[in-house]
């Protein structure tokens, strides 16, 4: 035997056996000289070392990275499938209406589409909330979202069955026997508790008995009036009624029951691009909203779109039916058609002004953060008391500007974006506490219109 490096030598033919062993069995082998120059008498043969070991390490390594990205890619995707599952329920709300419907207790115009004829489609689920419902629809031939109501699950464990809406109490009244005087009543006195004393109020209830008559046959059946009841319960529909003959609000087109249908708007968001979930969980959120700003429309269609959010701020400011509020100020909540006019995505958290002070004024607070309904409706904390003032802060032209600040400022024209700027901030800074803030609303909101109406009028986009 002989030593080279520390290592016993093997014999030649044990050497050479554990050479082509090892070769045959895919090993990587180095051979080295392992007998030193003085001993070559001694018919020493080459020793052969392996890195076996070493190439079981790396392979290990690699199962190990493997399997970890096996293991994270399927924890996003089950998360993700399980988000999907809470927020999309469509299946589950349009169940629960059809039962209805057959059972005799809720009716409406489009009752029979969606679950007699069955041609009211459910397509793209577009919803944030697991307890309201919003689908791109398909009615017939024609385009249209459809948005149903769903009580809040009473858990949220994969694989459980939420819990169903409580639709016995929601379809409770009228009862059987009311008359359609009681009901104009009901309807009435619902109006005042929600409006106040503003406005035609007995107009607006005719305007909702016509509504509520889904097969045009001259009366209000109790199945129908029940569907009325329900629907006048949810602050965005209240709304859309009273604003029907307005141009930023979108028609509607039917219902059933707690679930109503609108015109589909092509596109649903002010601004931004819609990506994979993928994508969009490796992306900082600083740089999404700065990248959502380099997909929208050429300047002077943003132009125009922005007229149409100012007068909706118009349309809402001391209409007939006193002051609505907007509580939810995002660019989500925003849309605009092919011809690049504004139509309002979702409008549950505009509310009246009566409506909300009556929400806040018992609301206990200890800092002016206790005191904010939606995002953007903030009022003030009465230290003394430890109660929520009534008054909201800001009104919604400083909101709708401080949304369009960034978004009209992008790409303005050189020549009007230094008084572009100026009257956006001038807008910001409204407060409604200021002297005179209904003077200064209306002449920022002028001036604003027409600064953006002159640069634009002579274009195709306009």
């Amino acid at each position: 035997m002989c030593d080279c490096h520390g290592e016993a030598a093997l014999p030649g033919g044990l050497a050479q056996e554990a050479a082509l062993g090892a070769v045959s069995n895919g090993v990587h082998l180095h051979v080295f000289p392992k007998c030193h120059l003085g001993l070559l008498a001694q018919n020493c043969v080459p020793v052969i070392c392996t890195v076996g070991v070493r190439l079981s390490y790396v392979r290990i390594k690699y199962l190990f990275i493997s399997w970890l990205v096996v293991f994270i890619g399927s924890w996003i995707m089950y998360v993700q499938y399980s988000t999907y599952t809470e927020l999309c329920r469509g299946h589950e709300c349009r169940k629960i209406i059809c039962d209805k419907y057959k059972t005799g207790v809720i009716d409406g115009s489009a009752c029979s589409s969606l679950c007699a004829k069955e041609t009211l489609y459910f397509g793209k689920c577009l919803s944030t909330k697991p307890n309201n419902q919003i689908y791109l629809g398909i009615w017939g031939n024609l385009q249209s979202v459809i948005k149903c109501q769903m009580e809040e699950a009473a858990q949220h464990d994969f694989g459980t069955d939420p819990e169903p809406r409580k639709e016995i109490i929601l379809f409770d009244k009228p009862t059987r026997g009311t008359t359609v005087e009681k009901f104009k009543e009901m309807v009435y006195g619902l109006f005042k508790a929600k409006l106040g004393e503003q406005g035609n109020l007995s107009e607006l209830v005719n305007l909702i008995l016509s509504f509520a008559d889904g097969n045009k046959d001259g009366k209000v059946s109790l199945p129908e009036a029940k569907s009325a009841w329900a629907l006048l319960q949810l602050e965005e529909f209240l709304l859309m009624v009273i604003l029907q003959d307005k141009e930023h609000t979108p028609k509607l087109m039917g219902f059933c029951g707690d679930l109503y249908v609108t015109e589909r708007v092509e596109y649903t968001s002010l601004y931004g691009i819609s990506l994979p979930w993928i994508i969009e969980l490796l992306i900082p959120s600083g740089f999404r909203r700065s990248m959502d700003q380099w997909f929208t429309p050429s300047w002077p269609r943003k132009a125009k779109i922005a007229i149409g959010l100012l007068e909706f701020v118009e349309d809402i400011f001391h209409g007939p039916y006193g002051n609505f509020l907007m509580c939810d100020t995002s660019a989500k909540n925003l849309g605009y058609n092919d011809k690049y006019d504004l139509k309002m995505m979702d409008m549950r958290k505009i509310v009246s002004e009566i409506n909300l002070k009556e929400i806040i004024k018992d609301r206990q607070c200890d800092s002016d953060l206790d005191c904010i309904y939606g995002t953007d409706c903030r009022t003030l904390c009465d230290q003394s008391k430890m109660r929520c003032t009534t008054e909201v802060i800001q009104p919604n032209l400083a909101k709708a500007c401080q949304l369009l600040k960034d978004y009209l400022l992008r790409g303005a024209p050189s020549d009007i974006h230094e008084e572009l700027e100026k009257q956006l901030y001038l807008c910001i800074a409204l407060k409604v506490t200021a002297n005179q803030m209904e003077m200064e609303h209306s002449l920022i909101l002028n001036n604003l219109k027409t600064l953006l109406w002159k640069k634009i009028s002579h274009t195709n986009d306009s």
